[in-house]
């Protein structure tokens, strides 16, 4: 039994000795096949394997495949121009340009407080002596504004005479010439832009327009408020004291010429016409005295004193009818009325409107009492006031645009008087434009402004002038570069409210954001927060 049991216990221990043989075996060839998997996904198609390989490699065979491709880069450009490609920097701090053994450091400095250009040379690593080069630079914005830097010699180098100015988004064209050579650096800045691509570009209904020539209209905006056509506007007063009896017309109600407004009884009317009465009934008597007194005397049987005297009477009463005629006149009062004697009828002077209306039925009025405002809307006033330096440009026959503040409306005018004394509060003249109100817009009180055309002129560069933005206190135009906008200080000039003149900053043919420039500037103010915060 024992003997039995050693037998089997040697099979099995050969048997699990064979078993980890092969085991063994297939663990070696899974783990080099591993490994083999492993070098293959690290390798970058070039013999190189992962970076820590790459160690292994000489640095000339690292760089030599680097300058090859960025040769192959610069074939686009002229000869001597080489752009920079990546954010070298030198023992200055500034970017670094090379060509050959020539290596030239830029540097936009603000020592001193203003942004000016600096530069330095090396030979070979070796700063080269000042005396053996030169330098220039020109600075050529997106506007297509271009300035010439000058330099002078400091602190072993060159820095420009003149500052560049912000925003310092420009392409700087260096040259740098020793001897016969001349090389030609490039470096680029987009400080301050905004990145919008072109289809951002239209989902916000930004418009791009172009700078171009315009003849622009320089217009003087002067306040103003429209007013009663005084002229056309009348206060009825009554000129007789009475009691109301009846009131026909009511205050906003559009009257015609002679129509009744209130009738009212006045005891002096009465007596007015009484007095006509009875001086025409004298002069009844008296042309019936003259005309017997006249026979008898042809006929001789009376005195020619009598005749005299009844032709002297006869005249004296034909004035005492005229002279009671013209009282009635005066008092507004027709000769007879079939109400009676003291009836007194209020009429419109003209066609109106009722703008104001002071009576009521059974009310005692005054004679001299202004009861009624009558007022042809049909044309208006624009009072304006003028200060005084403007007004050699404000002239009698001018013609003149009113635009209402309160709603969008506009209208052309006559400038009708200008007045010949300056208010010694206010320090302005009164001038005056008749304005054309047929459908009653025009409602005095409104504040107006008003448009005085002072100039005509072509211009060579003018913008829309929705496209003027105010950045950091500066007046501004939104360039369109690549990929997006730049900020572009300009100076502005003459305007006619739809084009504006630029004066320095921009140049005919520059494209920029017309219509929905503030949408640039928010998202030049979110940049701003988002680089502050």
């Amino acid at each position: 039994m024992n003997l039995f049991q050693s037998r089997i216990s040697k099979k099995h221990l050969i048997a699990m000795a064979v078993v980890m043989a092969v085991g063994a075996a297939a663990g070696t060839v899974i783990l080099q096949g591993g490994k083999t998997k492993a070098a293959a996904a690290a390798d970058d198609g070039h013999g190189h394997g992962t970076h820590a390989e790459a160690k292994g490699h000489s640095d000339p065979e690292h760089h030599a495949e680097t300058a090859s491709k960025d040769h192959e880069d610069e074939k686009g450009h002229a000869d001597g121009e080489h752009h920079e490609k990546s954010p070298s920097q030198g023992a200055h701090g500034g970017q670094l340009f090379k060509e050959g053994d020539l290596t030239l450091e830029a540097l936009l400095s603000e020592d001193g407080g203003e942004p000016r250009l600096r530069l330095w040379l090396l030979d070979k690593d070796q700063p080269l002596a000042l005396s053996a080069a030169t330098v220039a630079a020109t600075v050529v914005r997106p506007s297509g504004e271009k300035q010439a830097l000058s330099f002078v010699q400091d602190k072993g180098g060159w820095v420009s005479r003149e500052v560049v100015e912000e925003p310092h988004a420009f392409d700087i064209e260096m040259v740098a010439r020793r001897g016969k050579d001349s090389l030609k650096f490039v470096m680029s800045k987009e400080e301050g832009k905004v990145e919008l691509t072109d289809a951002q570009i239209q989902a916000a209904a930004i418009s791009i327009d172009t700078a171009s020539a315009a003849t622009i209209q320089s217009a003087l905006v002067l306040p103003g408020e429209i007013r009663l056509n005084e002229d056309r506007t009348s206060h009825v007063v009554p000129r007789l004291a009475g009691v109301v009896e009846h009131v026909n017309a009511n205050l906003g109600q559009v009257v015609k010429k002679g129509q009744i407004l209130a009738t009212l009884a006045s005891p002096t009317a009465s007596e007015q016409r009484s007095e006509l009465q009875t001086a025409r009934k004298r002069l009844a008597l008296a042309q019936t005295t003259y005309d017997r007194e006249k026979k008898l005397w042809e006929q001789k049987v009376s005195a020619e004193q009598d005749y005299l005297q009844a032709q002297q009477a006869l005249n004296e009463s034909e004035v005492a009818v005229a002279n009671a005629h013209q009282k009635l006149s005066a008092l507004g009062l027709s000769t007879a009325s079939g109400a009676g004697l003291n009836r007194l009828e209020l009429r419109a002077p003209f066609d109106g409107i009722v703008i104001e209306k002071h009576l009521s039925q059974g009310e005692s009025v005054k004679e001299d009492a202004a009861v009624f405002t009558i007022s042809d809307l049909g044309q208006v006033w624009a009072e304006i006031n003028v200060p005084a330096k403007d007004l050699p440009q404000v002239r009698v026959g001018e013609k003149v645009t009113i635009k209402a503040t309160a709603f969008d409306a506009s209208a052309t005018g006559t400038v009708a008087f200008v007045g010949a004394l300056i208010g010694e509060q206010t320090r302005t003249a009164k001038a005056r434009v008749v304005l054309a109100n047929p459908k009653g817009a025009w409602r005095p009180g409104l504040f107006v402004n008003v448009d005085v055309v002072s100039d005509v002129a072509s211009v060579p560069v003018t913008i829309a002038a929705d496209a003027v933005q105010t950045v950091g206190e500066k007046t501004a135009v939104f360039v369109k570069v690549q990929g997006g906008f730049i900020a572009q200080p300009v100076q502005l000039g003459r305007s006619d409210g739809k084009r504006v003149e630029v004066l320095q900053g921009l140049q005919a043919g520059t494209r920029y954001a017309a219509a929905g420039s503030f949408v640039v500037k928010s998202e030049l103010g979110k940049a701003s927060a988002e680089h502050a915060h």
